[in-house]
């Protein structure tokens, strides 16, 4: 079984602030960084440091060298990445002191993803081999629709345009994770749990992962619902928060562990991601993760 993400790579010019800027402000920033980001090598990242063997297919501009060299440096396979003409995706990206997050972002090399590269890189896969995409890469639609058809499993984080997404078929995807902003995109509620239902009436066989940031997260499909709280850290920075949970989430159900078992091991790496500054830098290790989980087991958490 192969793990291919096919997705974003970002240069993260990532500012420090006291507080957000607010409409018509002008601050001045404490400190400034460009770093390794983008959603789908997040989540590359993620899923690699939580023990899989990972294949990234994308594309990026002259200028995004360094971030092929982040991906290859966490042991991930990079022949299906593609350089364009176009300037590689960007984001600003806004930290306050309270850990909290303002962001843009640039499409750039990330919207020059063709049908007919989808199909070169999905030729090196086999059905039953997993597809990790999210929406923030040209023709997000055809690509999961061809990765479908070819009987691959597909986890799809709807992120950062899930409006963008709400007619794709949703239903080809085994695995779908969501925020609530994004469930209330996707579904037309604003409740959590109408959100989850209305969600399976559309997709019965898929399972749902909900999260919601410092009040845990739900894993949902056609026969039962599971919660997990979330795990009391004091946060720095939550920008790659739900792409680690979403690469240890997928990690964890790839080798067969329980959906709660996963729930948790996924809440644990998200709870270490946010302790720490930066997008890629801060997603933990498979053995960070476990070491947090027993400690946490040990003081009753």
């Amino acid at each position: 079984m192969k793990f291919l993400v096919f997705g974003s790579l970002n240069i993260d010019h990532v500012y420090r602030l006291k507080q957000l800027v607010r409409e018509g402000e002008t601050v001045e920033a404490s400190s400034h960084e460009a770093l390794a980001g983008g959603k789908g090598l997040n989540q590359a990242v993620a899923l690699s440091r939580a023990g899989q063997r990972v294949c990234f297919a994308g594309a990026l501009g002259p200028d995004g060298d360094f971030l092929k060299r982040q991906l290859e440096e966490a042991g991930i396979d990079t022949k299906h990445l593609i350089t364009v003409s176009d300037p590689t995706g960007h984001a600003v990206i806004q930290v306050d002191d309270a850990g909290r997050n303002s962001i843009i972002v640039f499409g750039g090399a990330n919207h020059a993803v063709t049908p007919a590269m989808i199909e070169k890189t999905l030729s090196d896969f086999d059905p039953g081999d997993w597809l990790l995409m999210q929406n923030e890469i040209s023709e997000g639609c055809t690509l999961l629709e061809s990765a479908a058809k070819k009987g691959m499993r597909v986890a799809f984080n709807p992120s950062p345009d899930p409006a963008g997404a709400r007619a794709w078929p949703l239903e080809r995807a085994e695995l779908l994770i969501f925020n609530e902003l994004e469930g209330e995109e996707l579904s037309g509620e604003s409740e959590p749990e109408k959100m989850l239902d209305r969600l399976l009436d559309r997709c019965p066989k898929s399972r749902l992962v909900l999260t919601l940031g410092e009040k845990g997260s739900v894993f949902a499909d056609a026969s039962r619902r599971l919660y997990q709280s979330a795990f009391p850290v004091r946060a720095v920075d939550t920008t790659a928060a739900g792409d680690t949970f979403t690469g240890f989430l997928l990690a964890a159900l790839a080798k067969g562990e329980s959906a709660a078992k996963a729930l948790r091991t996924a809440s644990a790496a998200a709870a270490l991601a946010v302790s720490r500054p930066g997008a890629t830098p801060s997603i933990p290790t498979a053995d960070e993760t476990e070491a947090f989980l027993k400690q946490s087991e040990q003081s009753g958490q």
